[in-house]
């Protein structure tokens, strides 16, 4: 068994393996992706829940066409809301100018890299916001390397830990099996969450420490 299969089993071992949940329909899983960059996934939902009860349920229309400031006061959760309220209201007009309506349901008929050009053209859409609609949304095998995955990833050595996550998701859209990128990305999330911390990563009781070049190493954290 390789390294990276002994990993995989390893989390699906202690984490369980991810029954397929299909997210948001495509416009909410986009506006919804562009409040989480910045902020934990409960500022996100009250955000999202917040612009949701002031312009209506999946009503973008409204969204789009409301003054900036209304979107502003009503994603202020979330953080960051002058710069995410623009985003937002832009990458709406930009879909209703090349599509004449406000739906991303045509990308699930499109081949993965064109669906993925797409997107990242959209203003405030980078390479994590357009995997997390591809994968979540659409079905697409598109691996989205969060902040966790990143961390996580690179301490195990599956990728440099010079990598910025934008390159790291395409190494590891190359290295790892399509069939495996839901419930990999689920649980290293879980497991950056709960022992592969960013401060004090808890080295001493990490399952994975024998494949973890970091863990390994003098600079690995053994907790009493």
């Amino acid at each position: 068994m390789s390294g990276y299969e002994r990993v995989y089993a390893t989390l699906a071992a202690m984490y369980g393996l991810p029954t397929w949940r299909p997210g948001l329909p495509p416009m909410d899983e986009l506006v919804s992706t562009i409040l989480s960059q910045n902020t934990n996934d409960r500022n996100r939902d009250l955000a999202f829940e917040r612009l949701q009860t002031r312009f209506g349920r999946d009503n973008w229309e409204e969204v789009r066409d409301a003054a900036s400031e209304q979107v502003i006061e009503a994603i202020r959760p979330a953080g960051l809301a002058p710069q995410k309220g623009p985003r937002i209201q832009n990458a709406l007009r930009q879909i209703s100018q090349h599509r004449g309506q406000l739906s991303l349901d045509f990308l699930a008929g499109m081949p993965l890299e064109e669906a993925r050009e797409w997107l990242t053209a959209l203003p405030g859409v980078g390479p994590k916001t357009a995997a997390i609609v591809l994968l979540f949304a659409l079905g697409q095998p598109a691996f989205p390397v969060d902040t966790h995955v990143h961390r996580v990833t690179g301490r195990l050595g599956w990728v440099p830990r010079t990598f910025s996550a934008e390159k790291a998701q395409v190494a590891l859209e190359a290295a790892v099996p399509p069939d495996h990128f839901y419930a990999l990305h689920i649980n290293l999330i879980r497991h950056g969450r709960a022992v592969c911390l960013a401060r004090r990563p808890r080295c001493g009781e990490c399952a994975l420490r024998p494949d973890c070049r970091y863990g390994l190493a003098d600079g690995g954290r053994v907790d009493p």
